[in-house]
């Protein structure tokens, strides 16, 4: 809490009303934010996915619901609307700007089991998903990241593992166009962040030819300019099933499965997004969950949340617990409630306040 602050030139006393965060009146009379206050700009709001649950048989576990919460406020989610199509995990990949949420690609229970669906919601109002387009073919396992503009998306999968990499204008419907590949090769499940230049994939694996290749490299390219991505530097282990969130500057990426027969993680690390170099330890989730293939993750660009999982004691059981974290800090993560409607993994998240939004 600060107090408000006046410069003596106006004439005006020293002593106000509290306000949150640092607000300041200068001989100009001008008013300044703190950056980075969605709470004084009234957001916050993150929407999640689809996904699947303990349900069976499988096909049944396939969930077409859209959940929603207030970072600001803890608490468990809220209902939304419904997914124009039910998809499952390691499949869809959303982005945003301050208002439209896009949700893309993903599997669903009859075949093809792939799709190549765009779907749009605005973050604001409560209703089901509505049909943008389509991406440049079939595609699961997406890692998608976006500057409010531009939502450029990783396909992960189509007919087999691909580095081929897709983008849009989020304010326009319509069908996605070829942005270039992912340099380090053909890999999915990856976490993906942004900031309003950059975007970051980490992790990701592919099983073919098998065995499994997990993957630790971090890849990072420039959302506005079309082309390949660029090496940024590596994981503190390797991981898939990530999931990735960030503010403007900090990337938060919570750990997934290192592979057969290393055990789900609940590592969480950070980077620092302009910059290269390897992540580093932020501290550990709440409980033994891993974030595998899930992308339930977003931000109001101060804090970060996680939504399910699975528990790392080998039986494949999904949580239905949020966590949240302070992305300036390190630390571990704290309770932040559950998700209402039961246990949910591979759930796709945005929101009104991303880490891609410019301040």
């Amino acid at each position: 809490m600060a107090i408000l602050k006046v410069d003596t030139i106006s004439g005006i006393g020293t002593e106000g009303p509290v306000f949150e965060g640092d607000i300041e009146f200068t001989s100009q009379n001008f008013l300044t934010l703190p950056k980075g206050d969605t709470t004084q700009r009234g957001r916050g709001r993150a929407v999640f996915f689809s996904g699947n649950d303990n349900t069976t048989p499988a096909a049944d576990a396939i969930k077409n619901n859209i959940d929603f919460i207030q970072i600001q406020s803890m608490g468990n989610t809220v209902s939304f609307g419904d997914s124009i199509n039910a998809k499952r995990r390691r499949a869809q990949a959303a982005g945003s700007s301050s208002t439209r949420g896009v949700n893309c690609g993903g599997f669903q229970p009859s075949s093809p089991s792939r799709v190549d669906i765009i779907e749009f919601i605005t973050i604001a109002t409560q209703s089901n998903s509505t049909d943008f387009g389509n991406l440049t073919t079939v595609a699961s396992d997406v890692g998608t990241v976006s500057n409010g503009v531009r939502a450029v998306s990783a396909i992960g999968m189509d007919s087999d593992f691909t580095n081929r990499i897709d983008f849009f204008t989020i304010a326009t419907t319509g069908n996605a166009s070829d942005f270039g590949d992912v340099a380090s090769g053909s890999f999915g499940a990856f976490a993906a962040l942004e900031s309003p230049t950059r975007g970051i994939l980490a992790g990701g694996f592919n099983n073919t030819p098998s065995p499994t290749t997990v993957k630790d490299r971090i890849d990072f390219l420039t959302i506005a300019t079309t082309g390949n991505t660029q090496d940024f530097g590596d994981l503190t282990d390797a991981n898939y099933g990530t999931a990735g969130t960030s503010s403007n500057t900090r990337g938060i990426i919570f750990h997934g499965d290192a592979g057969s027969p290393a055990p789900i993680s609940n590592i969480i690390e950070f980077i620092t997004i302009a910059s290269t170099g390897n992540g580093t330890d932020f501290g550990d989730a709440t409980g033994p969950t891993g974030a595998i293939g899930n992308g339930g993750s977003a931000t109001d660009t101060i804090k970060a949340v996680l939504l399910g999982g699975y528990g790392n004691d080998g039986s494949g059981t999904i949580v239905n617990s949020i966590d949240q974290v302070t992305i300036a800090t390190t630390g571990n993560a704290i309770d932040f409630g559950d998700i209402d409607a039961g246990a949910g993994a591979n759930k796709a998240g945005c929101s009104d306040s991303h880490g891609g939004l410019a301040e």
